[in-house]
């Protein structure tokens, strides 16, 4: 079964560039939704399995965002990297994938 994960990042060449180095079968992409709007908009298109949110987003706009994913879905799980800039995030992501594949 295919897992949609919606990746939240501050620039979209990071986000991009994790999704053309981890294409899988078993994942479905969905890029954005730094804004709380584009989360919702994301969310009433989708269902979202996953949420991996990177750590160059100001911190008060993740904990916001975070709590919309938990307001929007009681199934959806979040994680969030460190803000140890971006060159962190696909190591970040590629962990949390594996983690999943092996549920």
């Amino acid at each position: 079964m295919t897992k949609n994960i919606l990746l939240i990042g501050r620039t979209p060449s990071v986000i991009d560039e994790v999704i053309s180095k981890t294409e899988s079968p078993n994942f479905h992409f969905l890029a954005g939704g730094n804004t709380i709007e584009e989360v919702r908009s994301i969310f009433s298109m989708h269902s979202i399995d996953h949420v991996i949110v990177g750590g160059g987003i100001d911190l008060e706009r993740r904990i916001e965002i975070v709590r919309e994913v938990f307001r929007l879905s009681d199934s959806t799980t979040v994680h969030m990297n460190s803000p140890s800039g971006p060159e962190s995030f696909l190591p970040f992501v590629r962990s949390v994938l594996s983690g999943i594949k092996n549920l």
